[in-house]
């Protein structure tokens, strides 16, 4: 899962994006309202931590605008009161759930946990390690960096996420992508492989795709 936590505390957000981070996920952290705002638009986020106090644009304001843009991802508002009215406030801004401060960090862990648990499956959305792709909108991350692929580029991508670990063969490429327009013979799943491998690994020093001499081509799960 990736997360975003805003709060002007520096050190409260540092310490929430490295639990999160030391718990398996990946986290961003922002200290103030328009930076925020901006971030929480990533269509990759699973989950927001948003403080209700902030500077240049309190947490109450960057949710409703958020909604009235169409963002659903889940929101957990942070506040240093538990007052009914401020809960209420938040609730009808458009936050899904509330934390009072100072909170235990396995209990904002097991919010966001149970928010996700309750948001409709993105089964368009496939992650492996800091790699993201979301085939319902027809785009692809490594880490905040958007890839430029081609629409058989991407189609290559997803069959070898969707396999992630597996050897994909040449065949079963041509199946899935090219629907039997070419043939083994040709060097067409070749030349788009290595355009993938140079626009997902050699632009980011990695090593994900790998090929095997004569079976095919793996994503490697843990580049």
């Amino acid at each position: 899962m990736h997360y975003l936590v805003v709060d002007d505390e520096t050190r409260l957000t540092d310490l929430v994006v490295r639990y999160l981070t030391e718990s398996g996920h990946t986290a961003d952290g922002r200290y103030d309202g328009p930076s925020g705002l901006t971030a929480a638009r990533d269509p990759r986020l699973d989950g927001i931590v948003l403080d209700v106090m902030l500077p240049g644009l309190d947490g109450l304001e960057v949710c409703r605008t958020l909604r009235d843009e169409g963002v659903d991802v889940p929101v957990i508002l942070l506040t240093a009161r538990g007052a009914i009215s401020e809960r209420v406030a938040g609730l009808d801004a458009g936050a899904d759930d509330y934390l009072v401060k100072p909170f235990a960090m396995e209990e904002l862990l097991a919010r966001l946990r149970a928010l996700s648990r309750r948001r409709p499956d993105c089964s368009d959305r496939l992650r492996i390690g800091d790699l993201v792709l979301d085939a319902g909108q027809q785009r692809a991350w490594r880490a905040d960096t958007e890839l430029d692929l081609s629409r058989r580029e991407f189609d290559v991508l997803r069959v070898l996420m969707e396999n992630a670990g597996r050897v994909v063969t040449r065949l079963h490429l041509l199946d899935e992508v090219w629907d039997g327009e070419t043939d083994l013979r040709s060097n067409a799943i070749d030349v788009h492989v290595s355009k993938v491998r140079a626009k997902v690994d050699r632009a980011f020093g990695r090593t994900t795709i790998t090929t095997l001499r004569g079976r095919g081509y793996r994503l490697e799960t843990a580049p």
